[in-house]
């Protein structure tokens, strides 16, 4: 059994970059021996049952979550990407409040948005992960800010002990340049 769990996916019913077909994912992944693999399509959970009741009949820990975009975090104005995933019950109602939200009160052109206001009071249960070249501590041209305590103390008290800083390796321009800083801010 590996360690290692894929905690950003984008399958088949994330409508913009989505591939991945649930049940060869689930497959795949109980046949490495992962323990668990998070879903976290574009704003939505079209696909959670069918994904939930395929990765606990293959014995695999399926974790929920969402990729939101999120209006509000970044000096420049541009939207940052964040991911969110229900650590419980609770953070799984939080959640789909949230994305329910995004989209009835949020869409832009058609696309679900978070405004940055909306997650206070909606974080219980909820793990954030960064986002890499596109998240929450990038430029809108995609290059990283300087981490500091002052950057990260409201994403710390919005998410106690439930943030993390994403770092990812898939040979994108700016995510070397990404990693060496949020190495040196953490």
């Amino acid at each position: 059994m590996t360690g290692f769990v894929h905690l950003r996916i984008h399958s088949e019913y994330s409508l913009v970059d989505g591939l991945v077909r649930l049940k060869p994912l689930v497959a795949r992944v109980a046949e490495a021996g992962m323990p668990a693999v998070a879903v976290t399509d574009h704003c939505n959970l079209f696909g959670l049952v069918k994904f939930y009741k395929a990765a606990l009949s293959a014995g695999v820990q399926p974790i929920v979550g969402a990729d939101v975009l999120l209006r509000g975090p970044r000096a420049d104005g541009s939207l940052a990407r964040l991911t969110l995933l229900a650590q419980n019950s609770e953070g799984y109602r939080y959640l789909t409040r949230l994305i329910s939200r995004a989209w009835q009160e949020g869409q832009d052109k058609g696309v679900p948005r978070l405004d940055l206001g909306w997650l206070e009071g909606c974080t219980d249960g909820l793990i954030a992960l960064s986002g890499t070249t596109d998240g929450i501590f990038a430029q809108g041209s995609g290059s990283p800010v300087t981490l500091t305590e002052e950057l990260l103390a409201p994403w710390l008290a919005l998410f106690p002990e439930r943030f993390y800083l994403e770092l990812t390796r898939t040979g994108r321009p700016g995510e070397e340049a990404w990693i060496t800083t949020a190495l040196a801010g953490a």
